[in-house]
């Protein structure tokens, strides 16, 4: 099954935190990374922004993507979040078949 890593951010850790935790319950996710805060600095709606943000890495599959994109959505405060998906091409055999495991169906009901 195909491994994907998604990355976010969110403004704090108290909202990276609970989201993480809504993935990990509904086995969306097979492990979430919270980063330490990093600083972004981008444009928008015409005028540049420089914000403190807290990246989130988001280890799924394929198949779970589109449910995992709804539910960053459904929980992410910001108006337009981030959420890039970048394919896994390679890794250890264990550890990707332990990320398939943990968001298959049986897991949780969803």
């Amino acid at each position: 099954m195909p491994i994907l890593l998604v990355l976010t951010t969110l403004p704090d850790d108290d909202s990276a935190q609970a989201l993480a935790t809504h993935l990990i319950e509904q086995s969306l996710a097979a492990c979430v990374n919270i980063l330490p805060p990093c600083r972004s600095v981008y444009r928008w709606q015409g005028k540049i922004e420089d914000a403190s943000e807290v990246p989130v890495w988001i280890k799924t599959t394929e198949e779970c993507y589109p449910e995992l994109e709804a539910a960053i959505r459904a929980h992410h405060p910001y108006e337009l979040p981030e959420i890039v998906a970048v394919s896994v091409e390679r890794g250890l055999p264990e550890y990707l078949a332990w990320v398939a495991q943990s968001t298959s169906p049986s897991v949780s009901s969803r």
